[in-house]
């Protein structure tokens, strides 16, 4: 996992810290948490020990176990709020399993909820999220430049550049580039 200014390794250290203590919080077993993320008990023993990077996927399925945003998680992980945020200091990670880099253009704030991402899925790629880290949240994604088929409650939402889909999120969701287009988008959470 690659997240700018921050060696992979203390990343993911940091992010394993945090998904332990947001277990023990909870009082959950890890038996307890595979049952609750649909991630198997020995994935999560070794995320846990950050023996092995974690995917947007799996990160995906644990936020939602935990009723948090993506976003909230990696701003659990940094340090510091600063309001003014120049891109060198925009944190971004990159999906190890989809190739997908996810820019946080927001500085990180634990009490505010708003959130701008800057995403790029390489072409030909595909996410799946089965639910939605937190029920209900609202979506803005503006396409900036190839095509995305977004699947949002069922419903496939063909974008092209220019492009701008305002939705509400409560069910699985699928972002899908074409063979032939990646798709560099902002996606604005609230």
């Amino acid at each position: 996992m690659e997240y700018a200014g921050v060696p992979p390794e203390t990343l993911d250290t940091r992010i394993a810290d945090r998904l332990r203590q947001l277990r023990a919080e909870r009082g959950w077993s890890l038996d307890q948490m595979a049952q609750a993320s649909g991630v198997s008990r020995a994935s999560l023993s070794r995320l846990e020990n950050a023996e092995t990077s974690p995917t947007a996927a799996v990160l995906g399925k644990l936020c939602a176990a935990f009723g948090l945003t993506l976003s909230r998680l990696m701003a659990m992980v940094e340090e510091g709020f600063e309001p003014l945020l120049t891109p060198d200091a925009q944190p971004v990670w990159c999906d190890p399993e989809t190739g997908l880099l996810r820019r946080s253009v927001s500085p990180p704030a634990g009490a505010l909820t708003a959130e701008l991402l800057e995403c790029t899925l390489p072409a030909g790629r595909r996410i799946a999220y089965e639910a939605p880290p937190v029920a209900g949240l609202e979506h803005h994604l503006y396409l900036l430049e190839g095509r995305l088929d977004l699947s949002v409650g069922g419903t496939v939402h063909r974008l092209s550049a220019g492009d701008c889909l305002r939705y509400r999120l409560f069910g699985a969701s699928n972002f899908e580039t074409p063979p032939d287009a990646a798709a560099r988008y902002l996606l604005a959470i609230v």
